[in-house]
């Protein structure tokens, strides 16, 4: 679809729209049943790490330490499993801590935990002030991710949205928030390759993070470095260290970085991971004792065995590189053959993640999502990147080809690309007869 659809005439537009709809009743007519909502491995990615359910052996339960990992303890994790995954998500081993697999679960914990008693700089429990002086608000750029926001409304937390660029969040928009405002006490970020833009946070932003004067003393970075090692291209794109940064500005207690393996080994069964200052690690563990014993110490040594080092654990993510390499390549191609110089639609090129972000015309995302449903594509609810599922301009719409097949990743798309044309000409025409 080479021509700008938006500089056509009325009469042209009409042919068009004609075409476009002839195609789009052979696309409902084969009935397809496609599945594009989550952005979830696919099997032959689970694949890969079939190893783990043999490991460890029968004999082979020791930690390097002598530890016997079936029992209770190390509530901080095993040291050679910190060490493995210290490079790869910029937590110094002992500044890091386990939970067991979800990192989900551990912001959540995070969350409930200063609520319910404050960070280690809360004067008060972050519940008591919100009834004091209002809500709890937290920053989400946008668009963004929407277990995020759910965790937030869960706990009555108000979500304040500043726009998301491809190198991080609007800055100027962000420190006038932090720093006029006390009941803002966090700040959402995914800073490699977020989810759903592939953005990457560059070292001005993560500077400015980390050095911004915020009105309230307890303000938490929530750093979900989830894309830490899920690249796409060649180059192993590298972000500033946020927990260095934060040190160097006098702000040691600022991040709180979360991160888990269940994209790299297995989904349900990964390692999740909480890092931060001595400080908060030493708040963390705290309130964790009174809620675990341990996590699964089995489960880290055999992800030690499995992956060995960090070499390993590259060598393996290159493996997922090929599975689903392909499949972003094919949403690249249909998009540009279909959507190319349309005027009525653009997208992000990722260089690693889970997704591609794709904005239509405003005020035509909940009437593409409702085309492709109808003719058996499921695609991520419109307006689920942003707070409430309410995209203020009905635009965005997240892509997730990792699970499908390429072959159904290819049908999925062709006939995404299609409905995205079917809804734009559609307006378009609206538009014009209203105006008439």
């Amino acid at each position: 679809m080479p021509t700008d659809l938006t500089k056509l005439d009325t009469e042209t537009l009409l042919a068009v729209s004609g075409k476009l709809r002839a195609r789009y009743d052979d696309l409902r007519a084969r009935e397809l049943r496609l599945d594009m909502t989550r952005g979830k491995p696919s099997s032959a990615q689970l694949d890969l790490a079939s190893p783990l359910l043999s490991l460890p052996g029968p004999d082979d339960y020791k930690a390097a330490d002598g530890t016997d990992c079936r029992n209770y303890g190390s509530p901080q994790g095993l040291p050679e499993a910190r060490a493995l995954l210290s490079g790869p998500f910029q937590i110094p081993a002992a500044q890091m801590v386990f939970g067991n697999n979800s990192s989900l679960a551990l912001m959540h914990d995070c969350i409930v935990y200063a609520m319910l008693h404050g960070t280690c700089d809360s004067r008060s429990p972050w519940s008591k002030e919100a009834a004091a002086s209002g809500p709890v608000a937290f920053i989400c750029p946008v668009p963004g991710y929407d277990r995020h926001y759910h965790l937030c409304e869960e706990y009555g937390i108000e979500l304040i949205t500043v726009p998301m660029t491809d190198r991080g969040p609007d800055m100027d928009a962000v420190e006038r928030l932090v720093a006029s405002d006390p009941r803002i006490k966090g700040m959402w970020c995914v800073p490699k390759y977020s989810n759903p833009t592939g953005a990457i946070y560059d070292e001005e932003t993560a500077r400015r993070l980390a050095s911004m004067r915020t009105a309230a003393p307890d303000f938490r970075l929530f750093w979900d470095n989830a894309y830490a090692v899920h690249h796409l291209t060649d180059e192993r794109v590298e972000i500033p260290d946020m927990l260095a940064l934060c040190e160097r500005a006098g702000q040691p207690n600022r991040p709180f970085v979360f991160g888990s393996t269940s994209k790299i080994t297995l989904a349900g069964s990964g390692l999740a991971l909480f890092g931060g200052s001595p400080e908060n690690v030493k708040w963390l563990l705290a309130r964790m004792s009174r809620r675990t014993i341990g996590p699964d110490k089995l489960n880290q040594l055999r992800h030690v065995r499995f992956l060995r080092d960090e070499a390993g654990l590259h060598a393996h993510m290159e493996r997922h590189r090929a599975i689903i390499g392909p499949k972003f390549d094919a949403v690249q191609e249909i998009f540009e053959r279909e959507l190319g110089g349309s005027g009525v639609a653009r997208w992000t090129t990722p260089k690693g993640g889970y997704f591609v972000s794709l904005d239509v015309m405003d005020g035509c995302a909940r009437r593409v999502i409702e085309l492709a449903k109808e003719a058996g594509i499921a695609v991520t609810p419109a307006g689920a990147t942003f707070p409430g599922g309410r995209d203020p301009h009905d635009r965005n719409i997240r892509i997730a080809p990792t699970f499908p097949g390429i072959g159904e990743v290819r049908q999925a798309v062709e006939g995404i690309a299609l409905c995205v044309l079917v809804a734009a000409v559609d307006t378009l025409l609206g538009s014009r007869y209203a105006n008439a």
